[in-house]
């Protein structure tokens, strides 16, 4: 980006030269004036490594390691370079400069959630002529950089981090770069202080339950996600509650946790459904788990709904098209991308969040995969 001459014009600027780690060249200002000419392939008028560095107070690599999205800075130094480099508008010598961004990570890249995740922040991003990028942090290495200082040199306007099982660390390294960052977690509440947008899980669970408990079912069983979930905790929690509003006990032996997974869902689905005395109905923690249940079902000779209701949550595609089509709890993915890309813009422009997590409401789909008690 080219910039005011004389708002980068510094008497006595650092000589060219080039960075210890070798990672870029610094650039020429003769003179301590970028107008005055280009080496090494700088253009003019383009503000160099080293002038930043000097205007910062720091040294060369330490703003080299800013640019690479590198730890070992002080975050008030990071943040005063972020600034200079900002305001002189830095681009690396011989780059194209990209489009500003929003970048989404996901730890594991799931179609049915990423889609219309994906289409949430879009919706958002487009009105303000903002690209959208995403990275997948599950097993991806390149030798010498971490995804995340991957992340981070492509400077992006701000980081939406999906799905919780991103480490307090590694939240750490990403708000250490000053740029914003909020967690956007359909299955629970992150495990740190970013701020964040979830689904209202508990109330889902209460919900579902309701909506079985009304069709005459007693002898409900559920199958949730990891316990280590909070999410998932929320809805099993929900579904207890509601239960217990009702007068009815939970059997703890119609209980299981899993993976959300649709081989998690076949396989507690078969210990529930091969038991003497089976439920009438079960709750799943996500749609793939319903789906695996399904398939159980149809496996030992099962109808649904006549011999066992299913209910879903998150309401993706599959729902819609398997047969017969699912009840299930409606997570609004969409709606939840778009409150989590607005949040991290209002932080981008230095505006203060006046609530750190926001929740969006669930609700009951009623599809034919539930019927009344026979």
């Amino acid at each position: 980006m080219v910039v005011d001459p004389a708002s980068t014009h510094q008497p006595g600027a650092v000589p060219n030269g080039t960075e210890p780690n070798g990672t870029e060249p610094n650039g020429t200002e003769p003179n301590g004036d970028p107008r005055n000419g280009q080496r090494r392939g700088r253009r003019p008028r383009e503000l160099s490594v080293a002038t930043i560095a000097r205007l910062a107070g720091v040294s060369k690599p330490t703003v080299s390691k800013v640019l690479n999205g590198r730890s070992g800075v002080a975050l008030t130094t990071r943040r005063r370079i972020e600034t200079l480099l900002r305001e002189h508008g830095y681009q690396r010598p011989g780059s194209v400069n990209p489009a500003p961004g929003i970048e989404v990570i996901f730890y594991e890249l799931e179609s049915h959630l990423a889609i219309e995740i994906l289409r949430g922040v879009e919706q958002v991003a487009s009105v303000h002529e903002l690209s959208v990028g995403f990275t997948e942090a599950r097993g991806r290495t390149v030798p010498g950089r971490s995804w995340a200082e991957q992340l981070l040199a492509r400077r992006p306007v701000g980081v939406i981090a999906v799905y919780s099982a991103f480490t307090p660390e590694q939240h750490a390294q990403l708000a250490a770069s000053a740029i914003p960052l909020v967690a956007l977690d359909p299955v629970g509440e992150p495990l740190h202080a970013t701020p964040s947008v979830g689904a209202t899980n508990w109330n889902g669970g209460i919900t579902a339950t309701r909506h079985l408990l009304s069709l005459g079912h007693r002898r409900i069983a559920v199958i949730g996600g990891p316990r280590e979930m909070l999410g998932a905790r929320a809805r099993l929690e929900g579904c207890r509650a509601a239960l217990d509003a009702a007068g009815v006990q939970l059997d703890e032996r119609l209980v299981r946790s899993g993976r959300f997974y649709f081989e998690d869902g076949q396989q507690l689905g078969r210990e529930l459904l091969d038991r003497p005395d089976p439920p009438t109905a079960v709750i799943c923690g996500n749609d793939l788990q319903a789906l695996g249940v399904y398939a159980t079902a149809w496996q030992l000779g099962l109808r649904i709904p006549d011999d066992l209701s299913v209910v879903g949550f998150d309401d993706i595609d599959n729902a819609r098209w398997c047969c017969p089509p699912l009840t299930t709890i409606r997570q609004p993915l969409a709606e939840m991308a778009a409150t989590a890309t607005r949040m991290v813009l209002d932080l981008a422009a230095g505006q203060e969040m006046t609530r750190s997590r926001v929740e969006i409401g669930t609700t009951l789909v009623v599809r034919n995969s539930t019927a009344p008690r026979r």
